[in-house]
């Protein structure tokens, strides 16, 4: 039995098994093309969505496939083993995109947007980080005011996935409603896209993640709606904290396949690769490397399984997502690093995925919530801050 399948059932263990064989034979094929040019390939989120897998955790009422968070996260890593930007995209797509409008919106709002985002036909955002504003997301600026019957919104917002699509329908933004108790109130509104006012800046210049679409936002005097808003007034803050807390057992799931990438390429390379006349497994430094990038592997999936399952149980998991998140966010890079060690030059060539991984992984330390959030977290936890 594969590893990755040790704690499965046989409906997860089935699951896992479909996305594993579409992410080599339809995702990783297509990868290095779509990186190099920078582009989001919407015909395979189609196919993502034609398998049910913006839906995975959201019941059939809406067009969901009746799953959990677990099966979300199955999927996930399936597709972050080959290539990272579709795996972040169906992550922001669900964690960030369709989570919100099923914890926080009303009848009306359900009804209107969860159809199409579950079923891929659209993806949304989620507007949250902003210049003077990232891990202090408390530091918010953009502004949103009431003028009879609709929401007037000023400011701007930064490292957007999923806001600048072909199929992007909305971005759900954080914004200043007012004051309450001599603090900031703040709330979450839904923006569609093309709202005067309202404009998608130009995609990023990333380091990795170069076919995941992020773009910076501004909005000047954009008006939408009173009824945009989503979820109680005040409680954007609050309702963004639970959010996050699922989002990062999503991101550590996604952390644990590259992890895992890395380590399949490096045990495949050292056991091909001739160096003096034997092969480079042969060699007990690489065998004790490789064998390292294994244990991280295990970890960083014990750690996801587990707060998943905590989720889905409807119990408490904020430490235990907070320490998933660390635990292989730190197993993908320092498995990106060996693994391209081990490859030589040929790993500091981009059509190599362990290229690709270094590059990528990078971004899984910083967001939903950077290591040293993540390390506040688990401290408070332990009532020492």
């Amino acid at each position: 039995m594969p590893a990755y399948e040790y704690d499965l059932n046989d409906d997860e263990r089935e699951l896992a098994r479909l996305i594993r064989d579409f992410a080599d034979e339809v995702v990783a094929p297509r990868s290095y093309a779509a990186d190099t040019a920078h582009e989001l390939p919407l015909d395979i989120v189609a196919q993502m969505g034609e398998m049910g897998l913006f839906g995975l955790p959201f019941p059939e009422e809406y067009g969901g496939q009746g799953g959990d968070y677990f099966a979300l996260g199955l999927a996930i890593e399936a597709l972050g083993r080959v290539d990272q930007s579709l795996a972040i995209t169906l992550e922001a797509g669900v964690s960030l995109g369709a989570m919100p409008v099923f914890r926080f919106g009303t009848p009306a709002q359900k009804e209107e947007l969860l159809p199409d985002l579950l079923s891929g036909a659209a993806l949304a955002g989620f507007g949250l980080t902003e210049p003077e504003a990232g891990s202090d997301a408390g530091a918010t600026r953009t502004t949103a005011r009431l003028d009879g019957d609709e929401w007037v919104i000023d400011g701007s917002k930064q490292f957007i996935t999923n806001s600048g699509t072909a199929i992007t329908r909305f971005v759900t933004v954080t914004a200043v409603t007012g004051e309450r108790d001599g603090a900031k109130e703040i709330s979450t509104i839904i923006v569609p896209n093309g709202t005067p006012g309202f404009t998608v800046g130009p995609a990023y210049d990333k380091v990795g993640w170069h076919a995941s679409d992020t773009h910076p936002l501004t909005f000047a005097g954009a008006r939408v709606p009173a009824g945009n808003l989503l979820g109680e007034r005040g409680r954007g803050f609050a309702n963004f904290l639970h959010i996050l807390d699922e989002g990062r057992i999503a991101i550590a799931a996604l952390a644990t396949g590259a992890a895992e990438g890395c380590l399949e390429a490096a045990i495949d390379y050292a056991g091909s690769r001739t160096v003096f006349g034997e092969a480079l497994a042969r060699r007990q430094g690489i065998q004790f490397m490789i064998a390292r990038m294994r244990a991280r592997v295990h970890t960083a999936r014990l750690a996801w399984h587990h707060a998943a399952r905590l989720r889905d149980a409807g119990r408490p998991f904020k430490e235990e997502a907070a320490i998933a998140k660390l635990t292989s966010s730190d197993a993908a890079m320092d498995n990106a690093r060996d693994a391209t060690q081990i490859f030589g030059g040929n790993g500091f060539m981009n059509e190599y995925p362990v290229a690709r991984h270094f590059r990528d992984s990078k971004i899984l330390e910083i967001g939903e919530g950077t290591s040293e959030v993540q390390l506040l977290v688990i401290a408070r936890s332990l009532g020492l801050a």
